[in-house]
C-alpha cells in the first residue's frame, strides 16, 4: 500500500510518500527529486525499484506539498534525516535526480555507514571558465554570461501568478510534454499540480522566487570534488551523455561540461561513475527500468 505521510523535521512539514515493497535483504531507498520538482516525479523510477527494495520519496522543503524554509543544504539534510527517523529507514542508501543528487552526495560524505549514494547528473551548474574543458577562456566567459542570462529569466519568473484562464493550457501543455517524452501521463500531470499553490483566490507555482535565488545561490556555491573525496560509503554517479532540447542552443558549452565532470569523478579513484548511453538530463523519465537496474546492480555489489 502506497502511503502519503507529513514528517516534523523542526518547524517544516515534510510530505513523504512510502511506496512500500521488499523488505528483504536489499538496503531501503531514499528517492529525490530535483529542482523545480517533487516526489511525483521519481514515481515511475520508485515503481521500478519495488520489487527489490523498500522505496521512499519526499518533496524537498519548498517544493511539492512540503512546507516553506529558508534553504540551506544542512537544513535539507536534517529532513533527510527526519524523515529517515520517522519512517524508520535504517541506513537508507539515497538516490537523488539533479539537485536531489547533490544533496544525496553530501549525505554520503556525512553517513559512512550507508550501503550507498547514488546522483543521478547531481551536479552544479557550470560556473567558472575552468568547468569547461577544451573552450577557450574568453569563449567559454561568454558562453556562460549567455547561460547565466537564461537562469536569469527562469528565476525572475519563478513563483509567478498564474492567470486562472491561462491554467487549463498549462494543463494541457504538460499532457502534450508527457507523451513528447513517452511518460507517464497521469504521473507528469500529478507532478504539475502538486508544485501549485492555492492562496487568496490566486495560483502559482512552487518553488517561490526567493527560494529559487536561494537554490540558486548554493548550487552555484557547491564544490563536489572534496566532497566526492571524503566520502568513504560506496558511491555512483550517473552521467548524461546528450542535451536536452533547451539545452542544444549550449551544446559546446554542455559538451565540455560533460568531460568536466568525467574528469572529476575519474579523478577520485573510489568514485565509480557512469555516462548512461543515449541519456540527457531528464533520464529518470527517460530511462526508469534502466536506471533502477544499474541501482540495484550497483548496491548489491557494494554489500
Amino acid at each position: 500500500m502506497i502511503n502519503d505521510r507529513l514528517i516534523d523535521a523542526g518547524g517544516v512539514q515534510i510530505a513523504t510518500r512510502d511506496f512500500g515493497g521488499d523488505f528483504g535483504a536489499e538496503p531501503p531507498l531514499l528517492l529525490l527529486h530535483g529542482a523545480g520538482g517533487n516526489l511525483a516525479h521519481m514515481t515511475t523510477l520508485a515503481r521500478a525499484l519495488r520489487p527489490r527494495h523498500r522505496v521512499v520519496t519526499m518533496d524537498l522543503r519548498g517544493h511539492g506539498r512540503s512546507g516553506d524554509g529558508p534553504w540551506s543544504w544542512d537544513a535539507a539534510l536534517g529532513d533527510l534525516a527526519a524523515v529517515c527517523v520517522q519512517l524508520e529507514l535504517e541506513r537508507p542508501a539515497v538516490v537523488g535526480h539533479s539537485l536531489g543528487g547533490m544533496l544525496a552526495a553530501l549525505w554520503g560524505e556525512r553517513h559512512p555507514e550507508s550501503p550507498g549514494v547514488i546522483s543521478l547528473d547531481g551536479n552544479p551548474p557550470p560556473t567558472r571558465p575552468e568547468h569547461l574543458p577544451g573552450l577557450d577562456e574568453e569563449k567559454a566567459a561568454a558562453e556562460l554570461a549567455r547561460l547565466h542570462a537564461v537562469f536569469d529569466a527562469i528565476q525572475a519568473a519563478a513563483g509567478q501568478v498564474i492567470p486562472a484562464d491561462q491554467l487549463p493550457d498549462l494543463v494541457e501543455r504538460q499532457q502534450m510534454a508527457a507523451r513528447d517524452m513517452g511518460a507517464n501521463e497521469k504521473v507528469w500531470v500529478e507532478g504539475f499540480r502538486r508544485n501549485l499553490v492555492h492562496l487568496g483566490g490566486e495560483t502559482s507555482i512552487r518553488p517561490s522566487a526567493a527560494l529559487t535565488a536561494e537554490l540558486r545561490t548554493a548550487m552555484n556555491e557547491l564544490d563536489l570534488t572534496p566532497v566526492y573525496a571524503a566520502t568513504t560509503c560506496p558511491e555512483l554517479v550517473v552521467l548524461p551523455t546528450r542535451d536536452l532540447p533547451e539545452q542544444e542552443p549550449f551544446a559546446e558549452l554542455y559538451a565540455a561540461h560533460r568531460r568536466f565532470l568525467v574528469e572529476q569523478a575519474a579523478a577520485v579513484g573510489h568514485l565509480r561513475h557512469l555516462s548512461l548511453a543515449d541519456s540527457s538530463h531528464a533520464m529518470v523519465i527517460e530511462q526508469p527500468a534502466l536506471l533502477a537496474t544499474v541501482i540495484t546492480d550497483f548496491l548489491t555489489a557494494a554489500r
